[in-house]
């Protein structure tokens, strides 16, 4: 083979091995992902603060916590349920959350929530998020980004057999974190297992939290409370966990409106409920940081870095 030909043909099988994923060039290594996360995001067109879209003061600022994704590099988007209020419509998707959040779309992976089964069997919101949301039948899902396996569940569980030990949703959460044992893990779903809020802590996930614990994973969000909390890492049993514990974040602050302090629960480290925003989160191969970005005009923020267990 002439020289000419021989570095033709290994140039070709660079850049394929480059395309693939199997090697990357000096000085083009791809960065951390960075995502943003939130639920409880765009509210009812019918609601007197809806304002054409843009919201008031205290409610419907959906418009708002969007704007300060559009303009990021995110690798992706996560919809912590309750997508659109106030029962998921397809047509208030359409005026509500399209125009939005829905900017972001092409890089949002959900969780369905409460209200987005609003309609039956959440036909608004599967018409509206497409395969994106997993199987209509299951609303639960996994991928991969970076170095992180990420993990969406149903929390809705009379909506999908159940979420205790044994149910379709938690066996085929055991074999998905068997099948795919990363080095950091996080999972999302819409009602929270540990909350300071009104809707309290809820032990019908306590079997997602011990197949998670169990498996070493590092972070958990939530929703459904319409404030933002950070807990310490914690175990199964709320105790708190600082070498093996999963740390949860409750980032209800979408846009809908706020819920305000209820009973101040074990390990909880930061809690605001007065504030719109989003969590921004990177992830480094055996660490992630994380920050609390409010709205223009919000003064409170949250920051943070730990290594993955």
């Amino acid at each position: 083979m002439r020289i000419s030909a021989w570095m033709a043909r290994l140039s070709a099988l660079l850049l394929l091995s480059v395309l693939n994923g199997a090697w990357v060039p000096p000085g083009l290594a791809q960065a951390d992902p960075v995502i943003a996360a939130a639920g409880d995001i765009a509210c009812d067109p019918a609601d007197e603060s809806f304002n054409g879209g843009a919201g008031a003061t205290n409610a419907c600022r959906m418009k708002a916590t969007s704007d300060l994704m559009v303009e990021m590099n995110l690798a992706a988007v996560l919809a912590l349920g309750d997508t659109q209020y106030g029962d998921g419509a397809l047509p208030k998707f359409l005026r509500s959350y399209a125009v939005t959040w829905g900017r972001l779309k092409s890089i949002t992976h959900p969780a369905a929530g409460n209200h987005d089964y609003g309609q039956p069997k959440a036909s608004g919101y599967y018409t509206y998020f497409g395969p994106a949301a997993g199987d209509p039948t299951k609303g639960y899902y996994s991928y991969n980004l970076g170095a992180w396996h990420f993990i969406a569940l149903n929390s809705n569980c009379d909506e999908v057999g159940g979420c205790q030990g044994g149910s379709p949703q938690e066996l085929w959460l055991k074999a998905d974190l068997a099948a795919h044992p990363a080095a950091c893990t996080l999972a999302y779903w819409h009602h929270p297992r540990f909350s300071s809020g009104p809707h309290g802590s809820d032990r019908a996930y306590d079997a997602f939290w011990r197949d998670l614990y169990q498996a070493g994973a590092d972070v958990v969000l939530v929703g459904h409370d319409h404030d933002y909390e950070r807990f310490a890492p914690q175990d199964p049993a709320g105790a708190a966990d600082p070498a093996r514990g999963i740390r949860q974040f409750v980032v209800g602050t979408g846009g809908e409106n706020h819920y305000a302090l209820e009973a101040r629960k074990p390990n909880s480290e930061v809690f605001n409920g007065s504030t719109f925003g989003v969590l921004v989160m990177t992830f480094h191969p055996k660490a992630y940081d994380w920050k609390f970005l409010p709205v223009s005009g919000g003064s409170f923020t949250d920051s943070g870095s730990a290594p993955c267990h």
